[in-house]
């Protein structure tokens, strides 16, 4: 096996620097007999060695609070020019150490991080990086000082971290070091600026395929237990072909296909039949997850598009059951059985639907074992783990007993987190950044949709039986926050429009193999409180994205996606969601959050955005809450107020379908947010206890709303509930829409 040089140099670099041994001992050829996976092993045994810690200390800090706990630093800034220092080095740093390295949770964001580099030389300038963009989870953070390490990195030497220039934010930082360049990072650096131009092309023709308006149609798939049927209507009469276009391929970049079959060009209607599962890529490949479209022959032998492609319109199913809808809008968020809290509180808290994170590739498995259990997708064996699907059939039997409606939310761990090595490498995107939380999903090879979408039938499968042996699944939230899809989604850095086309295709997957078993499901694209704005230029714009989501459902065959929001207050931090500043009454408001929620109820009200032309979309608020500073009883009331506030918006807003409260208790893992209903479950004073929120959210649609909510009117600013209710127009560039009173 070839290795490549960055192997090479580190390996080179391990033997002559460490051991003693002479470098040309070891030549290339005796290495590539020892193995790879050797040299894998010590490259990253290397790295570990060659990683220097780094600390902060609270000495000579200027506008910033440093507290630290369990290896954590938890900063908080006082004034505009905050700073802190790390320590002195002890020894000379290696010069392979070119990476300032951290983890990161601060639900505000930073508009920049400068690094200061002491004791301060000649033409030694600070490194800038702007816009460190929000995050509600621990994200992995890269600072590149390669080219200060020619002059600085002696022992002695320190550094001054800025945490930009906004008093008021709070910030938490863990396993800060100095470190060399991982393989990860060199595979993402390798022909990037050649995958760069090919995605700008990619980028442009999308947005003219999206744009333009062919004469010729597809204009219905019905997929059958066994055959799929597509009928169009023509213009064109020479050269004219049905072609498939697979998850996997891009149809903007295609001139030849998989899968050919001419149309007679003297009908202006046609109607094709084709078998619904074929074999090639060494897999049986269900076609439900294809899509179809009108091609012709040019002079040259390629093939070139003369329609929009077309996904599946109707799919039989295997179950029939009627839609049930949730007796009230009140769920719970993040929901399991396994957790500390009493599952007594669906009912006390009267609780109608709830969503549950899927880690898919948490229990997924390559290879058979005793602890596995094996199922089939398409004549192949594949395989879960036994005890962790036995955790989630728990969960689900707990909410299906009580007629409870489940979104299920999911999600791709990294490879570098999956428990089956295997599955982690089939299963990641190949462009997912080692920033993010979680991965897009591989969509870019037959192998890889091949084990998403088997995972993806087993889950529908196992959770859509009439019985409900196992419990059941309604609807499913594909992934987490994709307009901030760099930290909870991550496909590397993609264009809005590139980054969409994955998303749509992820989509398609779950929503066609959902509807193989359960007619009424539905999916959900996942959002933030972001809407015509971001704190991160690797974010997405959510009202952008909604409106390409649109764009593919129009061109390619509408399907009953909905919106799962996550209106939080503009701050996680303060309850007091009134106070919002970046909000708005228009439909280019900077955020939406609980104060403005009548632009989302406008929006999704539009005529352009109903499903079909016809029928208004679900939303959910699927993640929502408000902090507790402390636990203080008025830092607790402002709590209880601004969910007393919010869910008295809901009652005005007939757009508003669910609100999912997120999260049930407090967690020591949220970067100090104290947003439960119920308070730390190992809190010294009153471990899991109920706060005035759980009081709030239990009366929220019961005879006691107003006698519980009424004394927060106070700490709002208000006499009456209606005060709160916006009823005048929303406004856009284009046009208008009227709410009603």
């Amino acid at each position: 096996m070839k290795l490549n040089n960055l192997v090479i140099q580190h390996i080179t670099g391990l033997f002559s620097k460490n051991c003693g041994i002479p470098l040309l001992l070891f030549s290339i050829s005796f290495m590539k007999t020892v193995g790879f996976l050797l040299f894998i092993f010590s490259l990253n045994l290397y790295a570990q060695n060659a990683e220097i810690q780094l600390a902060l200390n609270s000495k000579h800090a200027h506008d910033v609070t440093l507290e630290t706990s369990d290896k954590t630093y938890t900063i908080a800034t006082l004034g505009t020019d905050p700073y802190l220092f790390t320590n002195a080095l002890k020894t000379q740093l290696d010069k392979q150490n070119t990476k300032l390295a951290f983890e990161y949770f601060c639900p505000q964001g930073l508009d920049f991080i400068e690094v200061h580099f002491y004791p301060m030389r000649k033409n030694l300038k600070p490194k800038l990086v702007k816009d460190v963009g929000a995050t509600e989870g621990w994200v992995s953070f890269t600072i590149d000082l390669e080219k200060a390490l020619t002059k600085w990195g002696a022992k002695g030497d320190f550094l001054r971290l800025d945490f930009g220039s906004v008093p008021g934010v709070n910030l938490q930082i863990r396993n800060l070091v100095l470190r060399p360049q991982t393989l990860r990072e060199a595979e993402l650096e390798k022909n990037k600026e050649e995958k760069l131009q090919k995605e700008a092309l990619l980028h442009k023709n999308l947005h003219s395929y999206l744009n333009k308006t062919y004469p010729n149609h597809i204009r219905h798939v019905a997929v059958g237990p066994k055959k799929i049927q597509i009928t169009g209507d023509l213009v064109v009469s020479k050269n004219v072909y049905l072609a498939e276009v697979s998850p996997y391929e891009h149809l903007t970049e295609m001139h030849s296909f998989e899968f050919l079959t001419p149309i007679k060009t003297d009908q202006k209607e046609f109607e094709i039949t084709v078998k619904r599962s074929i074999k090639r890529h060494g897999f049986k490949q269900d076609r439900v997850l294809s899509k179809w479209v009108l091609v012709q022959k040019n002079n040259k032998g390629a093939y070139e598009p003369i329609s929009h492609a077309r996904y599946a319109d109707t799919i039989a199913p295997k179950y029939t059951y009627p839609f049930i809808k949730p007796a009230t809008k009140k769920g719970l968020g993040g929901y399991s059985a396994n957790r500390k809290s009493p599952i007594s509180d669906l009912d006390d808290l009267g609780i109608s639907s709830v969503t549950v994170n899927i880690l898919i590739a948490s229990f997924f498995r390559h290879d058979p074992a005793p602890q596995n259990i094996p199922f089939e997708y398409m004549g192949k064996t594949y395989y879960v783990n036994r005890k962790l699907i036995e955790n989630y059939d728990k969960t689900f039997r707990t909410t299906s007993e009580r007629n409870i409606e489940v979104s299920a939310i999911l999600l791709v761990d990294k490879a570098s987190k999956a428990k089956d090595p295997k599955i982690g490498k089939l299963l990641q995107h190949p462009d997912c950044d080692p920033a993010g939380i979680y991965s897009m999903p591989n969509l870019t090879t037959p192998e890889g949709i091949q084990y998403y979408a088997a995972v993806l039938d087993f889950i529908a499968a196992r959770y859509s039986r009439p019985d409900k042996k196992y419990g059941r699944i309604h609807h499913y939230i594909i992934h987490n926050e994709v307009d901030v899809g760099w930290v909870w989604t991550n496909a590397g850095t993609k264009s809005d429009l590139v980054y969409m086309d994955l998303y749509h295709k992820s989509m398609r997957i779950s929503y066609n193999i959902a509807r193989k078993y359960n007619v009424n499901s539905k999916v959900f694209i996942s959002l933030t409180h972001y809407w015509n704005w971001t704190s991160n230029p690797k974010f997405y714009l959510s009202k952008t994205i909604l409106e390409q989501l649109l764009q593919f459902s129009k061109a390619e065959g509408d399907f009953d996606w909905a919106i799962a929001h996550h209106p939080y207050p503009e701050s996680l931090f303060e309850p007091k969601t009134w106070l919002d500043k970046k909000v708005s009454f228009s439909f280019d408001s900077e955020l939406i959050t609980f104060k403005n929620l009548e632009v989302l109820d406008a929006w999704v009200k539009k005529p352009e955005v109903l499903y079909k032309g016809k029928t208004k979309r679900l939303v959910y608020l699927s993640e929502n809450g408000t902090n507790a500073m402390s636990y203080s009883d008025q830092d607790l009331k402002e709590q209880a107020a601004g969910m007393a506030y919010a869910m008295k918006k809901l009652n005005f807003l007939d757009g508003i379908d669910g609100f999912q409260y997120h999260n049930w208790q407090d967690n020591r893992k949220e970067g100090g947010l104290r947003i439960g209903l119920r308070k730390f479950p190992d809190d010294e004073k009153d471990p899991g206890g109920i706060k005035p929120v759980w009081k709030v959210y239990q009366a929220f649609g019961t005879d006691k709303e107003n006698a519980v909510f009424d004394p927060y009117k106070s700490i709002i600013g208000i006499e009456n509930w209606e005060d709160i209710h916006y009823k005048e127009t929303i406004k856009t560039q284009n046009n208008t829409l009227q709410l009603n009173n």
